[in-house]
């Protein structure tokens, strides 16, 4: 069963999803997990695989949402799309983007599509 921060990050991703395929990317995998993390979506977007990260929030209070994407969290998802690479033998190029997604009261959603946002260092 879900608590209400998990239906809220799950709501988050399907609207991501509906929002990807509406600009031609083709959903490969959801909730991808290994030893290193999790990543959200990966998707394809002509011969590119994008790795994305969803942060989905109905307020403010902690800051917007793409900023929870912090210094541990890229490493981590840097980690887990190289990992996914390795293991599905693939020789696409790649990125690592966040979306982020804000629910207000009004039902108004707000969703900013941050391309490349995490770099190797």
């Amino acid at each position: 069963m879900l608590n209400e921060r998990q239906k809220l990050g799950a709501w988050g991703e399907d609207i991501v999803k509906k929002y990807l395929i509406r600009n031609g990317y083709k959903i490969l995998n959801s909730n991808y997990k290994n030893y290193f993390g999790e990543i959200d979506i990966i998707a394809k977007l002509k011969s590119k695989i994008i790795f994305i990260e969803v942060k989905t929030r109905t307020n403010r209070k902690f800051g917007l949402p793409e900023e929870a994407v912090n210094f541990i969290k890229q490493k981590k998802l840097i980690k887990t799309a190289e990992k996914y690479i390795l293991d599905n033998r693939t020789r696409n190029e790649y990125q690592i983007d966040v979306v982020a997604v804000e629910k207000r009261d009004n039902e108004k959603i707000k969703l900013r599509h941050f391309k490349n946002a995490v770099r190797y260092f």
